[in-house]
């Protein structure tokens, strides 16, 4: 059974290679541009940031270390 852990770190490898994946996508179809395929691929390295920043701050890890603390 897949749990919440299991769920997060497997995102997040996802998420940082979406970034490089959509500007291959879009840099091969032709569509893009420079200055549209460039901000692409560091998408998905802040989304995976953003990911565990939220995990630590919002996720159980902070819940377990709030109620330790009291």
């Amino acid at each position: 059974m897949l749990e919440r852990p299991d769920a997060v770190l497997a995102a997040i490898p996802l998420l940082a290679a979406s970034g490089l994946v959509l500007r291959s996508l879009i840099a091969a179809t032709g569509f893009g541009t420079g200055l549209l395929v460039a901000p692409l691929a560091p998408i998905g390295y802040l989304a995976a940031f953003a990911l565990v920043v939220h995990e630590l701050l919002v996720g159980p890890v902070a819940q377990r270390s709030n109620d330790g603390s009291s």
